[in-house]
């Protein structure tokens, strides 16, 4: 009975009302992030190669202005509600489901969990360091694991991982998965439509880009140097060199940018 009692209050507690508010929050910080990658992206097109185009760059940039630490701040924190969001998802969510989806769905919010933490902490550390270098560490972890005989592996399967976590992204936009995160009225009239775009350019974009940097892992492994591996910021830089490369860098700007946009539809008409 106890149990039972506890399953309950559980998911009274994943349904509350101050779940949602809690999400929604922590989306509109999602947005903001976006927004900045894509601005940041922007800039390294038109030449501008001094600050870093990622999550950590976005944010080092952001508390650089007026009153931005105190912004910082409120990104991290709504970072950690999406990270307590997706624990309460782990534990009291998916009990309707059959099959395999309740373990894959379970999957998807420790991923997803880590995803947030990650950029909150980044948040809290650079809110807390009042802005200064954005770079990412990813070329110096790789680095560090290739330094051993098994670590070449571990940086090719990591980057297998993140390429399959790219082309997930892209199927869900093609394929309009993401419209379950939208409730009816966010899918209907002019503005739906609006709404769906946005994620479908924003998920092919962003995914493009996330598995851009799962290639670079591979192929560091592969060719034993890490100095081939980074993270988004490595990535652009490593189109932004092809034919083109200014241009396409301006297109996945775009793409970020619709995917801050949707996260932002998503804070408004939130289907859980």
């Amino acid at each position: 009975m106890d149990d039972i009692a506890e399953s309950d209050a559980g998911r009274q507690a994943r349904d509350s009302e101050w779940v949602d508010h809690a999400v929604r929050v922590g989306m509109l910080a999602y947005a903001l992030v976006h927004f900045l990658i894509a601005w940041l992206a922007v800039q390294l097109a038109l030449g501008d190669r001094g600050e870093s185009v990622s999550g950590k760059g976005a944010l080092a940039e952001l508390a650089r202005q007026p009153f931005g630490r105190v912004v910082v701040w409120l990104v991290a924190v709504g970072m950690v509600l999406l990270v307590l969001w997706r624990l309460v998802e782990l534990v009291w969510g998916h009990h309707d489901e059959d099959g395999a989806d309740p373990w894959q769905s379970r999957w998807v919010d420790v991923f997803k969990a880590g995803v947030y933490g990650a950029l909150g902490y980044a948040a809290v550390s650079v809110a807390a360091r009042g802005g200064g270098s954005g770079g990412d560490k990813s070329e110096t972890i790789s680095a560090r694991l290739m330094g051993h005989g098994w670590g070449v592996w571990l940086v090719g399967l990591a980057g297998v991982a993140v390429v399959g976590y790219g082309v997930g992204l892209v199927w869900r936009g093609l394929s309009e998965r993401f419209r379950e995160h939208l409730e009816a009225e966010g899918q209907t009239g002019d503005s739906g439509r609006t709404y769906v775009l946005l994620g479908k350019v924003g998920y092919v974009a962003k995914g493009s880009a996330i598995g851009l940097v799962g290639a670079l892992f591979v192929w560091a492994a592969w060719t034993h140097d890490p100095d081939k591996s980074g993270g988004l910021d490595d990535a652009l830089r490593t189109v932004l060199d092809q034919p083109y490369g200014p241009v396409l860098i301006v297109a996945i700007a775009a793409g970020f940018a619709c995917y801050g946009g949707f996260c932002l539809a998503r804070a408004r008409h939130l289907d859980r």
